[in-house]
């Protein structure tokens, strides 16, 4: 891997360039050489629940082709590759019983990855939750902490030898609310807030005990960390009393959403759940142990962060409450008490991915990076970018080429930022752009393409886009010409 200087302006010399992806959206073969079924096969089969009535059997077929797939990554330049482990390819009934021929596979990729020269992240778990332990009231039931753990304790132990870097969880703020209390992803429940938020502290728990689990099994000194996702918030203008506005909108707990980032992250980087979250929940709230809470607080090694988009904030007129609901928790516990946040929605007009949700904010990865450092870092620890891109309906043109100039000037635009914060001196470790190809986007099916590299399903062709060019390039110069 290239060395490069440090230097007050751009990034440090360790800093890593990388691609994401998550099993179920490329792997493919459901059933191949001893899985089981997960939670996302059988989503696939519910008529209705996916756009196009999509599965993700055939997928990018990674699972036959991955060393062509890695030799792809080789010719972009990638340093890091984030990849999650199917945990119905390791248990095929969710516990108990090993499937050899999974590890193997896993075992394969990281040899071929650490042959090409490129430092595997790896996620526990990416949303395909083994369909057996969903019978078993999967991240209803408390057990899962201890299903979580012998996964965990299995795949370090396979691969910790040559595995530096892990991440217990991906976005389970998602997986909860998408999944279990709205319904639109895999398992496809709609329960109640109380029992969401039980659903809630089982998957910190599990990420505790994953992470604990990590440590014990992995025969090397390891990097553990998470991918929780959010919008980042971001100061109107960059004056003092919007920059607190934005903080604080942030931080704040309210409504029943479950979306809060505090709710997720508090409990792993300070120990305890935000002080107002009981006031906001009332009576469907749950008071977790303190022996739960230190569980679920265990010494990370990087602070990671999905980032696609943000909302801008103000200052509003009106001072915050100092307690309950729009009050901001601050690191070292009380509240804070000040202007009142104003989010502001983005005209009609604004620029968007294909997901209505991807809304254009170039500034999003600095705010995060400056904020999530303040109150969960204090500069000890790396931010990490471990998603990042956008998603156009790109095509191969007639000469050829796939030109997704929209996606070059996303990605530009959300690196300066990242740039400015590692200028401004906060910690910075890497970045994962999403996806490495396009894939099966979960509920949307095949149509929304964040890959580089552009994926022709029915014959299976992959073609680098231009974007994946001006990114090689981008790693190349380690980001200077930003």
């Amino acid at each position: 891997m290239p060395t490069f200087p440090t230097t007050a302006k751009g990034f440090p010399a360790n800093f890593l360039w990388g691609a994401a992806t998550a099993a179920y959206q490329i792997e493919g073969s459901p059933t191949a050489d001893g899985k089981g079924p997960s939670i996302w096969d059988m989503m696939s089969r519910k008529e209705g629940a996916i756009a196009g009535g999509a599965t993700g059997d055939i997928a990018c077929d990674h699972y036959r082709r991955m060393k062509a797939d890695v030799a792809l990554m080789k010719s972009i330049g990638l340093q890091a590759y984030r990849f999650s482990i199917s945990w119905s390819r390791i248990f095929p009934e969710g516990s108990g019983r090993i499937n050899q021929a999974g590890l193997d596979f896993y075992r394969a990729l990281v040899d071929e990855l650490l042959a090409a020269g490129i430092e595997p992240f790896v996620t526990l778990y990416h949303w395909d939750l083994p369909l057996a332990l969903h019978h078993r009231g999967g991240w209803m039931n408390r057990e899962i902490a201890s299903w979580f753990a012998d996964y965990a304790t299995t795949v370090g132990a396979a691969l910790g030898d040559r595995v530096n870097w892990w991440m217990t969880l991906n976005e389970p703020s998602v997986f909860i609310v998408c999944g279990y209390r709205d319904g639109n992803h895999a398992p496809g429940l709609k329960l109640s807030v109380s029992e969401s938020l039980r659903c809630v502290h089982h998957t910190l728990l599990a990420h505790g005990t994953g992470t604990q689990a990590l440590r014990a099994a992995c025969p090397g000194s390891v990097k553990i960390g998470m991918a929780p996702a959010g919008y980042a918030k971001i100061p109107d203008t960059e004056t003092p009393e919007n920059i607190e506005a934005a903080r604080r909108s942030l931080f704040t707990v309210s409504g029943q959403s479950l979306w809060d980032i505090p709710l997720w992250l508090d409990p792993v980087y300070l120990g305890r759940y935000p002080v107002e979250a009981p006031a906001v929940f009332g009576p469907k709230w749950h008071n977790p142990s303190d022996a739960d809470l230190k569980t679920i607080h265990q010494p990370l090694d990087f602070i990671g962060f999905n980032c696609y988009s943000g909302v801008r904030v103000r200052a509003g007129a009106q001072p915050a409450p100092a307690n309950g609901a729009g009050a901001t928790s601050l690191g070292g516990g009380g509240t804070a008490v000040g202007a009142a946040p104003e989010d502001l929605p983005y005209p009609h007009e604004h620029p968007t991915g294909q997901l209505s949700w991807l809304m254009l904010a170039p500034d999003a990865l600095y705010w995060k990076c400056r904020f999530y450092n303040e109150r969960y870092g204090h500069g000890k620890l790396p931010l990490v970018v471990t998603e990042n891109g956008f998603c156009s309906g790109d095509w191969v043109g007639l000469d050829g080429c796939v030109h997704d100039g929209a996606r070059i000037d996303y990605l530009h635009r959300y690196l300066r930022g990242f740039k400015r914060a590692a200028a401004e001196g906060i910690p910075t470790g890497g970045y994962f752009q999403w996806s490495l190809m396009d894939n099966f986007e979960w509920a949307e099916g095949y149509k929304p393409r964040f890959g580089l590299v552009h994926v022709d399903f029915p014959t299976q062709t992959r073609t680098l886009k231009d974007s994946a060019l001006w990114y090689r390039e981008v790693i190349s110069n380690h980001g200077h010409d930003l």
